[in-house]
């Protein structure tokens, strides 16, 4: 029988599975998806928010602070990167009147933010010359920062692995039953049994915990669009640039990611559950808003468009720990943002909440340690050379945009979770990320998944069931070809 199933792929069930591995036990994370980081993770804002917003006694508060400390240990300890650029709350056209900048500073304060600012109009043609003319001050927040959501959720992932958690996906849960021993998860795949559950299920966690419990929970699903600019817009802002915060979250930012792109976004929107659809009105109402903080505004450097789903609860804040009347059942539901950044501290608590549950030993050989995966334009050029030298295959460029060899898109295939799809391997190492948005480099990337996984053609797919991108044979040497190839 399994210890623990944790249910979700996304930041959140990675990261719970990683702490869970501190501890002696078996861990089993199922994901219905072909891969991790499947949902909310890989379409938000990248942002690790400093907390000023949330109201002071939430959960929100409590985890934003901290999971924003812990950030430069998960640095530290998992490869990832992350840059702290601080951000602006913006106030417009209101003279000397900074009192909702200062109601905003004392609320944040009181949530344990440190180093919060008011700026002037001066400190802000200094440092942020693209703002509209009409921005007066901003509330500066220096422990603001960006990551790569993506490489977050990977990396806890693949410690979590390395540490011994298993991964199953393509399984869906279809109803959860309690036990005398547990529960049993009925799954398209067949039923498993364990002793307890944590329920990382994004917009779906109202479903798995109203399976099991009195305590019924209502997940809405909020839609927010997005624009990407392309890498010659870089220097546009320095800091991720807000408006002020409204009841439907922080509202539309600018703001520099750490690949060097722009991001602009979001909206908020309730739609189905799953829709992540863009659409016209969307698409203009962040540019109209987004253009209120940031003259000139690039749009025409956009390299891609997409959407994201937050998990909004009804209660306003997240919905953490062991269900009352379901012992055993965790939930780690209603993680909206600030859930990015919040998802360590939350991870720790929740695991250390199973943990006592279970009555689980420390794991004396859990090994912290995720190493950063080679990128070969983070090498000096004697770097490269050498690395070349060893394995040819990183001296073969793959994506041209973003400089991405060979050599680690076949360490993105080949991990034990790795890449099985062109958005696997994208989110693993950008490639198809850039100008071209995979143009130039799709067929390499299918060749090698071909080669590296042992597919046909017809398998190859974008992101896994449904999204197969060769469906027939248009010439009579194609299996031909692709048999002498291989």
């Amino acid at each position: 029988m399994i210890d623990v199933i944790v249910i979700g792929g996304g930041i959140m069930g990675a990261a719970v599975a990683r702490e869970l591995s501190r501890y002696k036990g078996s861990v089993l994370l199922l994901e219905r998806a072909d891969d991790i980081c499947e949902g909310a993770t890989k379409a938000n804002s990248a942002i690790v928010h400093s907390g000023l917003d949330a109201k002071p006694g939430t959960l929100k508060a409590k985890y934003n602070v901290l999971g924003n400390k812990l950030y430069d240990k998960v640095e530290e300890e998992l490869g990832i990167k992350f840059i702290r650029n601080g951000s602006l709350n913006l106030l417009f056209d209101e003279g000397d009147d900074v009192s909702s900048l200062q109601e905003l500073q004392e609320q944040g304060e009181k949530n344990g933010v440190e180093g919060l600012t008011i700026v002037d109009e001066k400190w802000l043609r200094e440092n942020e010359p693209n703002l509209q003319p009409n921005v007066r001050y901003a509330l500066y927040a220096p422990t603001a920062g960006i990551i790569d959501s993506f490489e977050v959720n990977i990396a806890f992932a693949e410690n979590a692995s390395d540490n011994g958690v298993e991964f199953q996906f393509n399984t869906e849960v279809l109803e959860i039953e309690k036990t005398d021993f547990g529960y049993r998860l009925k799954t398209n795949q067949g039923d498993l049994e364990c002793k307890a559950v944590v329920n990382c299920a994004g917009i779906h966690s109202d479903e798995l915990n109203n399976m099991v419990s009195e305590h019924k929970l209502k997940i809405h699903s909020r839609r927010g669009e997005y624009y990407l600019l392309d890498k010659d817009e870089k220097d546009l802002v320095k800091h991720t640039i807000f408006q002020q915060p409204t009841i439907l979250g922080k509202g539309v930012l600018v703001a520099p990611t750490v690949s060097d792109n722009i991001i602009v976004g979001p909206n908020a929107h309730e739609v189905a559950k799953d829709d992540t659809s863009t659409t016209v009105e969307g698409m203009q109402e962040v540019a109209d808003k987004a253009s209120l903080s940031v003259q000139n505004l690039p749009l025409y450097s956009t390299i891609t468009t997409f959407s994201g789903l937050r998990a909004t609860g009804e209660s306003g804040d997240f919905e953490l720990g062991q269900v009352k009347d379901a012992p055993g059942f965790f939930n780690c539901a209603a993680v909206e943002s600030p859930g990015l950044t919040s998802a360590p501290a939350i991870a720790i608590d929740i695991s250390k909440e199973v943990a006592e549950y279970l009555d689980l030993e420390v794991n004396p050989d859990f090994n912290p340690i995720r190493k950063r995966p080679t990128i070969l334009m983070e090498l000096t050029d004697e770097e490269k050379d050498e690395l070349i030298q060893k394995d040819p295959a990183y001296g073969r460029i793959v994506c041209r945009c973003e400089w991405i060899s060979e050599g680690e898109v076949i360490r993105a295939i080949n991990h034990k979770i790795g890449a099985k799809s062109l958005d696997g391997i994208k989110r693993r190492t950008r490639a198809g990320s850039g100008r071209c948005q995979a143009g130039f480099c799709m067929p390499k990337q299918i060749d090698l998944l071909m080669r590296e996984r042992g597919l046909s053609p017809y398998e190859v797919t974008k992101f896994g069931k449904g999204s197969t991108l060769i469906v027939e044979q248009n010439k009579d040497s194609f299996m031909e070809d692709q048999h002498e190839h291989n």
